[in-house]
């Protein structure tokens, strides 16, 4: 018995493979890749748009505000003189700067101490999951998704001294009617108080969000090793939500530095400067009298921009050292 020999073709070792035109290096794959890129460009250039238009040209702007001596004339013929650092030397100087930067400083520590307190309470108290807690909840986020004009108008009207409901309610009691917004001791606190309770709601949102992602399962293994409910907050939760309560902190504090429609609703800034701001003095520069101030207006906000960039930095510092 004989078996059939089969001759493979032999293959020429000098015969080289044919070039894949869609290979890595071939023409196909980076005609893709130039495609890839112009489809992230275009993803990508309606937010460097939007940025631009409304973030850095108007900070440019304002700066060049700051650096120029503006008249009205001038800001219309856009012909104003460099004028160097001279708008913040009157700024630093003028007597209004110091009661502002304090008043301003209180207004936001105060303000973000005692919403964040108030908001991480609310959230250990709704993370309990009772039958009443979202109605609760959705109810809480009332004073957050109404216009601050509404909020503003509505606590001047609950503060004022003659017909408001806070007077009516002290008289009740038998405690003597308070000035509220007309009174130099009592009108700081009056826009502190009505800017806490807008704040709540969101140091709410943000602290019960850091909550849901808490495991339960730590609750439990503490709850069997005795612990009590307040250290299970001091060993857990309060460390635990470190994270989303440095991010809280920090929008808090940058959305509180620049409030300027709550307490110009309210008190003006005034009486005298009892409540003002550096937001609210700066507006009063550049828009609030007949001989508008654009250069010394414009001075305070980058001094503003300054302090919240300042904060912005010293909270990435924290953040990294808190990831090493």
């Amino acid at each position: 018995m004989t078996l059939a020999r089969v001759d493979r073709p032999k293959r020429s070792p000098t015969t080289a493979p044919a070039t894949d035109a869609a290979g890595p290096s071939g023409p196909t794959a980076r005609r893709r890749r130039r495609r890839s890129r112009l489809t992230a460009l275009a993803f990508v250039a309606p937010l460097v748009a939007y940025l631009v238009a409304f973030y850095a040209y108007p900070l440019y702007r304002n700066l060049d505000l700051s650096l120029r001596n503006y008249t009205v004339r001038s800001f219309v013929d856009n012909d104003a003189p460099f004028s160097g650092w001279d708008n913040f030397s009157k700024v630093l100087s003028d007597p209004t700067f110091s009661p502002a930067l304090r008043n301003t400083m209180v207004f936001t520590f105060v303000s973000i101490a005692f919403q964040y307190a108030a908001g991480l309470a609310l959230a250990v108290f709704f993370n309990r999951h009772f039958r009443l807690a979202p109605t609760l909840r959705a109810l809480f986020l009332i004073p957050w998704l109404l216009p601050l004009i509404v909020s503003a108008s509505t606590w001047s009207w609950m503060l004022n001294g003659e017909s408001g409901v806070v007077n009516y309610a002290l008289h009740f009691v038998g405690v003597a009617p308070v000035d509220w917004l007309t009174s130099p001791h009592w009108a700081l606190t009056s826009v502190i108080l009505a800017n806490i309770w807008i704040g709540i709601p969101f140091n709410l949102v943000i602290l019960y969000s850091g909550l849901q992602n808490i495991p339960g399962e730590l609750y439990e293994a503490a709850s069997l090793d005795g612990a009590s409910g307040w250290q299970q907050f001091r060993r857990i939760t309060f460390p635990l939500l470190r994270p989303v309560s440095a991010i809280t902190l920090l929008l808090g504090l940058v959305y509180t530095l620049k409030v300027f429609d709550l307490i110009w609703i309210m008190t003006k800034g005034g009486p005298g400067d009892s409540s003002s701001t550096l937001a609210t003095w700066s507006y009063q520069l550049g828009f609030g009298t007949l001989l508008p101030k654009f250069g010394p207006g414009a001075a305070v906000g980058n001094v503003l921009i300054l302090i919240a960039l300042v904060f912005g930095l010293l909270y990435i510092r924290v953040q990294r050292r808190q990831e090493t």
